[in-house]
């Protein structure tokens, strides 16, 4: 059977990737050298939640399970930044609770307008432009881009209403909504009419509550049996419970309390969601109504049941939501149990203490584990510093692979790593285990290639070879003076004799 109404959907959210820097050098004519200009990648977009009163069901994301949010676009030369991946907003009804793949509640939205993130986008990859430094004038490679979050959500829809009406079918719950409220649910004389719980708001003199019809109990309901399980969810948030009981059936085995007994079996049966707060469904206030009391039979067995529901501590009333018999007194009744109910939750609200948890002064933000993988041993590097730098390195890239090797070495990894045993040759893995980085570790040597200066620099940039005009004007008056005394020295030689004109040659012979 065909419905609109759907409650419960596993939905499939994947964040936008980030997109990656570029490495780029500035050209213009008459500046071989103009520096890096590689812009920074874009963050992808994310995944939202949003409470959205237009929206009263999840049959959208049955239908379409898989939801996506834009990438990141890449940066590009002369220092342009690419564009951000637009947020993926998805509308939800209030009251829906979001689940992990665990079954942990990530989220409980309720309120209009509140916001969930349930997958965060990447954030971009910085371009050359961004990673230059007075150490490092210009870096030849950029940062790639970081993926976005993908994961399996559950949404399940906890209807939101002060009041729930609960009991076995055609027992008159649609009929006491729609008398109450000015809500118009389908009505029918047959089991299983409401296929999906109905809401109304009721006004009793200056209070005003919303009251819920929730359809499907039989017994075996906790169990999966009819449609209770599906909807059985719906009550957890109820303080009041109304117990409808019709008194006018001709079903054999059915009367008053053998109706009131099931329906408390099946409530105290089932589990509700512990990390909601909230009472269990057998504590809850309990409310009795005889319904169909303009049936004379009904109206008399609904008298000679009273005294006994009395007895057992609960709350009656004898109405009739066909000839309105008793709904002023229910409905002033509930108003009463709802506004005690809020009172008592408001009084258990202890205000949330913001607890600042510095980082420890020693905290280097990972921890290296020594691991056993079949007959060898290995060391895995798990912190979210390292793993992101794993991320964001382009492994084609020689600089890039430098680079990263000494950020991790700033970060004392290759000190944890000696601490924890690890030799040259040593299997090192970063990140978790379903998507680690393997790398053969050797130790950080000085080979003599720091002389060519430090990854990234070009020394062509740290020549100055024009000099300046003093430096100029210095430079002249040294070579004059040297001139002059070269003069002096050859004149004062010929002065002294030291010049002949015979030939050299001449000169060895009469040696």
């Amino acid at each position: 059977m065909a419905t609109n109404f759907v409650d419960r959907v596993v939905l499939h959210v994947r964040a936008g990737h980030g997109g990656h820097g570029v490495a780029s050098v500035h050209r213009e004519k008459f500046k071989p050298l103009g520096g890096p200009d590689g812009g920074n990648g874009g963050k992808g977009g994310s995944v939202i939640l949003q409470v959205d009163p237009q929206s009263t069901t999840l049959l959208e994301y049955h239908h379409s399970p898989v939801r996506s949010a834009p990438n990141g676009r890449p940066g590009a030369g002369d220092e342009r930044n690419g564009a951000d991946g637009a947020d993926l907003v998805l509308p939800v009804p209030e009251g829906t609770v979001v689940k992990n793949s665990r079954g942990d509640v990530l989220a409980d939205l309720v309120g209009q307008g509140t916001t969930f993130v349930a997958a965060g986008g990447g954030r971009g990859g910085l371009g050359n432009k961004a990673l230059a430094s007075p150490r490092r004038k210009a870096p030849g490679f950029a940062l790639l881009g970081e993926p976005g979050e993908e994961l399996d959500i559950t949404l399940e829809l906890k209807t939101l209403a002060d009041v729930a009406l609960i009991g076995f079918p055609s027992a008159g719950k649609s009929s006491l909504v729609s008398v109450m409220s000015a809500a118009k649910p389908k009505i029918a004389d047959y089991p299983f009419t409401t296929l999906v719980p109905n809401l109304g708001v009721v006004t009793a003199g200056s209070q005003r509550y919303t009251i819920a019809d929730v359809p499907g109990l039989i017994p075996g309901a906790s169990q999966g049996k009819g449609l209770g399980l599906e909807f059985l969810r719906h009550v957890e948030r109820c303080s009041v419970l109304v117990h409808v009981v019709d008194c006018a059936t001709l079903e054999p085995g059915r009367d008053p309390m053998t109706d009131l007994d099931v329906i408390e079996q099946e409530l105290a049966e089932y589990v509700a969601d512990d990390s909601l707060g909230g009472k269990p469904l057998s504590e809850r206030t309990r409310i009795v109504v005889l319904n169909k009391a303009d049936v004379p039979d009904a109206r008399e067995l609904a008298e000679m049941v009273k005294p006994d529901l009395e007895a057992r501590g609960l709350e009656v009333h004898i109405v009739s939501a066909v000839a309105h018999i008793g709904l002023k007194e229910l409905s002033f009744s509930l108003a009463r149990h709802v506004e005690q109910a809020r009172q008592e939750i408001e009084a258990a609200i202890v205000p949330q203490r913001i607890v600042v948890r510095p980082k420890a002064v020693d905290d280097s933000g990972f921890t290296v584990r020594k691991e056993r993988q079949g007959n060898d041993e290995v060391f895995r590097i798990v912190g979210e510093r390292p793993t992101r730098w794993v991320r964001q390195t382009d492994f084609a890239n020689d600089e890039a692979v430098g680079y990263l090797a000494d950020r991790l070495n700033r970060l004392g990894v290759e000190e944890e790593l000696f601490k924890a045993g690890a030799v040259p040759g040593s299997t090192v893995l970063i990140g978790p285990a379903d998507n680690s980085v393997v790398f053969d570790w050797e130790p950080t040597m000085a080979t003599g290639a720091e002389l060519l200066g430090p990854r990234g620099t070009d020394l062509r940039l740290d020549e100055s070879t024009r000099a300046t005009r003093s430096e100029k004007r210095d430079e002249f008056h040294r070579r004059k003076d040297a001139q002059r005394e070269a003069r002096e020295e050859l004149d004062r030689e010929r002065k002294a004799g030291l010049w002949t004109d015979r030939d050299p040659v001449e000169i060895d012979s009469d040696e």
